[in-house]
């Protein structure tokens, strides 16, 4: 086999540019780790920047090329800022993780209020569209790219108690199909991931409540809490040229929580 058509070399990231937000920590700061490992350039984002520069620094000291950037999720003026100031250092953006997520509230539905709903709905939502719509026409102009979404299987299966980040993530998983169509023709590929428990920050009330951690491991064929590497190598892969036929899709990574 020719070194052009190696499967292994379709893995590699090397001179591809990756924004990920939500990165500080967690999933994201695993998945800014896997690409960096694999070649890319790595642009870390959450809302502080002294924990953004911390995580690149980390990087860095692992031979990785990263720097960090703040940006608010929720104002997309400053996703528009993250991927000009991307632009102006490394020429352009090939992959965008939309990893940022929010969550104020665990508890019944009946007692949801307005603001918090809109909250959820503005971040978990809305603002991946906003950063992935503003890295197109970069990710055109360099002949394509890849969007990645972290949704949840909430989005698929809605849990009590937690029925407006459930909603969330549904809207997300129909943009994710839709802008798969949309941007195709451009070579742009968009794809969800689908965490379960995952032994985060994030995911914390529910997996420090022992009874409800067991029950969700009792359910799951993989009897064990996932880890935030678990999401890593399923996004290196969608982010590469491993998975230039993959548009559209929905990967779950939940340990067979949904068989």
């Amino acid at each position: 086999m020719s070194e052009a058509n190696s499967i292994r070399d379709r893995f590699n990231l090397a001179g591809k540019v990756a924004i990920i937000t939500g990165a500080s920590r967690g999933i994201g700061e695993a998945m800014a780790r896997g690409m960096g490992e694999f070649g890319a350039k790595v642009v870390v984002s959450s809302r502080s920047q002294e924990s953004v520069d911390a995580v690149a620094k980390d990087l860095g000291e692992r031979g990785i090329e990263a720097m960090g950037i703040a940006a608010h999720a929720g104002r997309e003026d400053e996703l528009k800022a993250l991927v000009d100031k991307t632009v102006k250092a490394w020429g352009g953006v090939d992959i965008v993780v939309n990893n940022a997520a929010t969550n104020p509230v665990f508890g019944p539905s009946a007692e949801l209020d307005e603001g918090a709903f809109n909250k959820i709905m503005v971040t978990n939502v809305y603002a991946p569209l906003a950063l992935a719509r503003a890295a197109l026409p970069s990710m055109q102009q360099r002949g394509g790219g890849s969007v990645i979404n972290i949704a949840s299987i909430g989005g698929v299966t809605p849990e009590p108690m937690l029925a407006a980040y459930s909603a969330s993530k549904a809207a997300l998983i129909s943009i994710t199909k839709a802008t798969a169509k949309e941007w195709g023709p451009d070579n742009v590929r968009v794809n969800a991931i689908l965490p379960g428990l995952i032994k985060t920050k994030f995911a914390r009330a529910l997996w420090e409540n022992e009874e409800m951690a067991n029950e969700m491991i009792r359910m799951q064929a993989v009897k064990r809490l996932g880890v935030p590497d678990d999401i890593a190598g399923l996004a290196v892969f969608l982010a590469s040229d491993a998975a230039a036929f993959c548009s559209g899709g929905l990967y779950v990574d939940d340990g067979g929580a949904t068989i």
